[in-house]
């Protein structure tokens, strides 16, 4: 049976030392989240991403907007955001309605208060292999936790399913500046078994139950990012759980793995952004 990779327990621990760090701080980082229209899922991601920031000891603010507001009311607001000095972290959280341009709205964030990591800016800074101010918190917590077990990445296989801008592609990223050896597979991927069976490292980030225990090599490191819920209202992720976790070295459960690293990670980029913005 595998080991669990217990993203909640690590995300307790991870809270209580950036709990510290911010009681040693010379001020008070902000954290202010643009939400925008009234998806259900949203909404719980906001409210937790407040619950926590503030159970650290970093204000927190959520602004809310209509389905239909104008674009340029949430660039106005970006920008006074901006040069808010008391403001360290901005968040824009996805996904906007279509007809907000979702480019625009990221590149409005200034790259060193860009929580999230996502604006073109940082993004450059990670594909030309320097630093941003920001790392994507998914990806970011992947690597902790996979780090937290010991799991080695440098020389190994690592195979992702899926190729987003906030997970797949910054992780394949951050996998290669780490020396592993990636491959992206993706909606028009063909033969996908015959990939995935090769992977030292699995994950899968495609929003959707489709890794099955024959899917998998024997003591594969499976990280599911995926998350819904069934038929029976359940919350599953893309993995089969009971019978890949017999296969499997190591697998994330759903709930519980990557989801509690996300937020731990956002914390941690908060916090980050706050001490590099020379008010320590």
């Amino acid at each position: 049976m595998a080991v669990i990779l217990d993203g909640k327990n690590l995300r307790d621990k991870i809270l209580a030392d950036l709990k510290c760090r911010v009681a040693a701080l010379n001020g008070t980082p902000k954290l202010v989240v643009l939400s925008v229209g009234d998806d259900p899922a949203s909404k719980i991601y906001v409210n937790n991403k407040k619950k926590f920031a503030e159970k650290i000891g970093i204000t927190a603010e959520i602004i809310e907007y209509p389905s239909r507001v104008r674009q340029e009311i949430l660039l106005t607001d970006i920008n006074v955001l901006n040069v808010d000095p008391t403001v360290t972290a901005i968040l824009v959280q996805l996904p906007l309605p279509k007809h907000i341009d979702k480019l625009e709205i990221l590149s409005a964030i200034l790259p060193e208060k860009d929580v999230d990591g996502f604006t073109p800016y940082n993004s450059g800074l990670l594909f030309s292999g320097a630093k941003p101010y920001a790392y994507p918190a998914t990806p970011r917590g992947i690597l902790r936790l996979l780090d937290e077990y010991n799991i080695e990445i440098d020389g190994k296989h690592v195979v992702i399913v899926g190729r987003s801008n906030i997970v797949g592609k910054p992780l394949a990223q951050m996998m290669l500046n780490r020396n592993a050896t990636v491959t992206v597979c993706h909606s028009h991927t063909k033969n996908l078994a015959d990939i995935t069976k090769t992977a030292d490292i699995l994950v899968s980030a495609a929003g959707g139950k489709i890794i099955e225990e024959n899917m998998i090599k024997q003591n594969c490191v499976v990280v599911d990012v995926g998350i819904f819920r069934d038929d029976d209202g359940k919350l599953r992720g893309d993995v089969n759980f009971e019978t890949v976790s017999k296969i499997a070295s190591h697998i994330t459960p759903v709930p519980g793995g990557v989801g509690p690293m996300t937020i731990a990670s956002l914390m941690l980029n908060t916090v980050d952004l706050f001490e590099n913005s020379g008010k320590i």
